[in-house]
């Protein structure tokens, strides 16, 4: 047995055994590596660096990166034939994931990294400055953050910088202009702050410049037009603001230049087309530019894409398109483009016959004034887009328009053409979107329109069409969406129209003079989400046909002669969210299943010979989501309806011991009570004291931006003024430099507060061409720290109906036809807001100088000041206190009553009156009894002319038509005066006073 000093002994000889043969190993290995790599170790291990960083690799495009491959046969990798050296690192689209290692910065022999579009986060890291032989950096569509590293001037050799479409953030860094040999910076979509910097310019090699999309802010620094080499200038959406330097119109290189999105004024130099002849694309949409589009674009022989778009040009559209031979698209939308005493600004039509190329025409809304020529005909047969809508074109629309076969969407729509819509629209094979809405055309809907077989959305409302709807629209099988209402169409509703599945958005044939049931093919349409056949003249029941219409989520059969019950299989329409069968002669008890449907916002029943018991659950449990009106035979309900109380036909129960409900229910409901305390005065607590519109559609404003929109709401701008408020006009920044009404609150005065709130909760359940447009409101401070709040409106260029019958500022006055116009449009808002709003909604003020008039003379009715919503607690009217304007509010107000709708119909039978006498019923004629009802009431029917103002009519030539004018002004103050009587109930109902206003301007519109 050995010893343990030998054990011992022996151990530590092999334990140096041992330790030498590893050594040998690693000394071995490490001279394998050497000798494999060529003693490039530190190419090797930065790329295995590389690959430690890497969380996804979905492609497995790293699995080759091991030691069975030098590095220089790794995907992705190439290297220098002599020195084995990594050049280049090229790895796009390969959906990696993960870090950028810092290690890269030691391939010092690299000339190319690409990465682009893979999913790479965190910061470009520094150590990339080291890359002194890099000539492209390509990092776009990743999602890099942090600040572009300030030492990447040490990659002095760089041409190529892309970092586009990552998360970066902070200024670019004056680094940067060390780079002389930059010729491309892509720096679009990322978080760039801190402006163009000025030292950009002393890169003088640079080509393309891409910057979109970056909040940048700032002004176009002057520096760049040292870019004489530039081809490419991309700043769209950067927030910059104030002119375009002269200097960038001296880079005759210039190819595609584009600067829309942001705020840039002033105006283009004349020469523009001579400074910059080799423009392919030139972008300057959505800016604030002025001034003319200068004619000398047409020098620009090589323009493909011009898009001047909402911005601020005016003056006659002079440019010579015939020598842009190359254009495919001209967008030159939302601008002004009427020349001065002219009514014809389409003479540039003949000169877009030579634009073979052109695929896309926008010229909506361009305030064009006059006669679409026959030459439309000629423009390219490629013309896809053909957009003039929003303008004021009249005469007819020539047949040439069938020429344009290469036409997918043709846009007309809010002109003043005429006459009949030619048949050969019919040969627009290829048109999908048909716009010939708030028009005159007249005559029939062509039978031709049924050849457009790939037609997807067609809108002929607002027109003066009649005959029958035509069956061969049955051919439309594309068709998603059809609006033909407000028209004077006749005839029954085509079963083939309803036999389209493709039907899914809405089919609109309200407002015409359609008869006969409704079709039991309507089943067909199980996608379709909204159906209007309101205001017809349908007949017969309610078909169990629509039951199977379950996509359906609004359903509107008002103002038509429907009879019978609403038919059970409607139950099945769970997902209704609307649902308007007023104004029919239906009858029966309203059927259970409406009280279970939880989508059910709007109901409306009113007007009808419903009978039985209103229910108190699902939409009956809100006073604001239903309406019963006009129902005699109904009862129960809600407190509110003040309907009478419903008789008990059931047997009389035993009534249970009252002692035992005390001592079972007292507890109980003592402890609700104390719960319902606790949360009200929770609730009452945590509401905001003020009321603002508070939805999404409204854009904010804060009262410093009103104060810059209105000058400091200078006197100069004030264009109104009343017991609460002051109205001011201003041009809001983010209003497209429209010009906006802003309405401030004089919240010292009694009754503010609540104006301000009333208004707000009126815009917020109002929509209607007929109603003042809101923008949206503040409830704020101002600089001194006081309540401050305001509305901001659309602005009305044509002022008040007030200002145009009483303002000598007003050397023209309205003529009759304007005047019946301005009647009934005010007639169909308060039918709007009384019957076909979700909430009933009592206007309250209605006098002249809450109708104000747009561009077009149409009737906008404001002042939503002393509004009330019923069935809210909104403006809860008490008895102390006079309501309205005197000499408009209705006699009942002077006694204490509620507001109602009857009060606004007395207030508008006043208006109507004054409008038509054009004598204020406050005019100190009318004393000692006499008023302007009774003034007007005396000249019924045969002394009328007599009381009419003197500028409202010029009697025609002929002894005929004299004689139908003086009987449409008979009817016009007969409805005056049966509107204004003292009594609520004997009043004409709004829906009657529309439909007659409409045969007055029908009738007047024939003479």
């Amino acid at each position: 047995m050995k010893s343990p000093k030998a054990i011992i002994h022996l151990l530590s000889s092999s334990l140096i055994s041992f330790l030498f043969y590893v050594l040998a190993i690693t000394c071995l290995t490490s001279t394998t590596v050497s000798a494999s790599y060529g003693g490039n170790e530190t190419d090797y291990h930065a790329l295995l660096s590389f690959k430690s960083k890497i969380t996804q690799d979905p492609y497995k495009v790293l699995t080759s990166w091991n030691r069975s491959f030098h590095f220089c046969d790794w995907s992705g990798i190439s290297c220098g034939k002599r020195h084995k050296r990594v050049t280049a690192l090229r790895l796009v689209s390969q959906g990696l994931e993960g870090l950028l290692s810092p290690h890269v910065g030691n391939l010092s022999f690299l000339r190319e990294l690409d990465l682009s579009n893979n999913s790479f986060q965190g910061t470009i890291p520094h150590e990339l400055g080291r890359l002194s032989r890099l000539r492209g950096l390509h990092l776009g569509t990743n999602k890099f953050s942090g600040v572009i590293p300030t030492n990447l001037s040490g990659c002095y050799n760089l041409e190529d910088l892309w970092l586009y479409q990552n998360e970066l953030t902070g200024s670019m860094p004056k680094g940067m202009s060390l780079l002389s040999k930059l010729t491309r910076l892509e720096i679009d979509d990322n978080k760039l702050t801190g402006g163009i910097p000025p030292f950009l310019g002393n890169i003088s090699s640079m080509e393309v410049f891409y910057v979109t999309r970056n909040p940048l802010g700032g002004r176009i620094p002057d520096t760049l037009g040292h870019w004489k080499s530039l081809t490419a200038f991309y700043s769209g959406d950067c927030n910059l603001y104030g002119s375009i330097p002269h200097s960038i119109f001296n880079l005759s290189l210039l190819v595609n230049f584009s600067l829309s999105e942001n705020h840039l004024t002033g105006s283009l130099p004349s020469e523009i087309g001579n400074l910059l002849p080799n423009l392919e694309l030139l972008q300057l949409r959505d800016n604030e530019l002025t001034g003319v589009l200068p004619p000398s674009l047409s020098n620009c022989s090589k323009l493909r894409h011009l898009s001047m778009g909402e911005n601020n040009f005016s003056g006659k559209l002079t440019i010579d398109f015939s020598k842009l031979r190359y254009i495919n698209i001209i967008r030159l939308q939302y601008n002004n483009f009427h020349g001065r005493g002219e009514a014809d600004d389409l003479g540039f039509i003949d000169s877009l016959k030579n634009c073979t190329r052109l695929v896309d025409l926008e010229l909506i809304n361009c305030n064009l004034i006059g006669v679409l020529p026959i030459s439309i005909g000629n423009l390219s047969n490629q013309l896809s887009f053909l957009g003039l809508g929003e303008n004021q074109l009249f005469g007819s629309l020539p047949s040439s328009i069938g020429s344009l076969v290469g036409l997918t969407t043709l846009d007309l729509e809010n002109n003043r053409f005429k006459g009949r819509i030619p048949t050969t629209i019919g040969k627009l094979q290829k048109l999908q979107r048909l716009g010939l809405s708030s028009n005159h055309f007249s005559g029939p809907i062509p039978d031709a329109i049924g050849n457009l077989s790939l037609l997807s959305q067609l809108y002929l409302d607002y027109n003066k069409l009649e005959g029958h709807i035509p069956s061969s629209l049955g051919n439309c099988k594309k068709l998603i969406e059809l609006y033909i209402s407000y028209n004077r169409l006749s005839g029954k509703i085509p079963k083939q129209l309803l036999q389209l599945p493709s039907l899914t958005i809405l089919l609109d044939l309200s407002y015409n003079s359609l008869y006969g049931s409704i079709p039991s093919e309507i089943k067909d349409l199980k996608m379709l989400s909204g159906l209007d056949l309101s205001y017809n003249k349908l007949s017969g029941t309610i078909t169990s046909s629509i039951g199977e219409c379950n996509s359906l989520t609004e359903l509107y059969l008002s103002g038509n002669r429907l009879e019978g019950i609403i038919p059970s299989s409607l139950s099945s329409l769970g997902g209704l969210g609307v649902l308007d069968i007023s104004e029919n002669n239906l009858s029966g008890k309203i059927p259970h299943f409406l009280d279970k449907w939880k989508s059910l916002k709007y109901l409306n029943l009113s007007f009808n010979d419903f009978e039985g018991e209103v229910p108190t659950v699902g939409v009956f449990a809100n006073a604001s989501a239903f309406s019963v009106l006009g129902n005699n035979r109904l009862c129960g309900g809600l407190v509110t309806l003040e309907l009478p109380k419903c008789k008990d036909t059931g047997s009389k129960k035993k009534r249970f011991p009252f002692f035992v409900l005390v001592i079972v229910i007292a507890p109980t409901l003592l402890i609700v009570l104390c719960c319902v305390y606790l949360l009200c005065k929770k609730k009452r607590n945590s509401q905001p004291s003020q009321s603002s519109l508070g939805s999404e559609r409204f854009m904010k404003v804060s009262y410093n931006q009103l104060l810059k929109a209105t000058d400091g709401f200078s006197t100069a701008n004030l264009i109104g003024e009343g017991g609460h408020s002051s109205v001011y006009k201003g041009i809001l920044d983010s209003n497209d430099d429209k010009s906006v009404a802003v309405k401030v609150l004089h919240l010292q005065s009694r009754g503010a507060h609540k104006s301000f709130r009333a208004e707000c909760e009126a815009w917020r359940n109002v929509r209607h061409r007929n109603l003042l447009k809101i923008i949206t409101s503040c409830s704020s401070t101002d600089f001194q720290g006081n309540d401050f709040k305001a509305l901001v409106y659309e602005f009305m260029p044509n002022g008040s109906v007030h200002d145009w019958l009483h303002s000598s500022a007003y050397t023209s006055k309205l003529n009759l036809f304007q005047r019946i116009n301005i009647l009934r449009d005010v007639a169909i808002a308060l039918d709007y807001l009384h019957n076909r709003c979700q909430t009933t909604i009592i206007h309250g003020d209605l006098k002249p100088s809450n109708i104000l008039l747009d561009d077009d003379m149409v009737a906008h009715v404001g002042d939503f000041g002393l509004a009330r919503l019923l069935g809210t607690d909104l403006n809860q009217n008490s008895s102390s206190g006079f309501k309205g304007t005197i000499g408009y509010a209705p006699p009942e107000y002077g006694i204490g009553s509620e507001m109602t709708s009857c009060g606004d119909v007395y207030s508008f039978g006043i208006l109507l009156l004054e409008v038509m006498t054009g004598k204020k019923p406050t005019n100190s004629m009318f004393i000692e009894g006499l008023s302007l009802h009774k003034f007007a009431y005396m000249a019924l029917p045969d002394h009328v002319v007599d009381v009419i103002d003197n500028d409202a009519i010029v009697l025609q030539s002929t002894e005929a038509n004299a004689r139908k004018v003086e009987e449409c002004l008979v009817a016009t103050i007969k409805i005056g005066v049966s509107c204004s009587v003292d009594s609520p109930p004997q009043r004409m109902k709004i829906e009657i006073v529309v439909n007659e206003l409409q045969r007055i301007v029908d009738r007047l519109q024939n003479i």
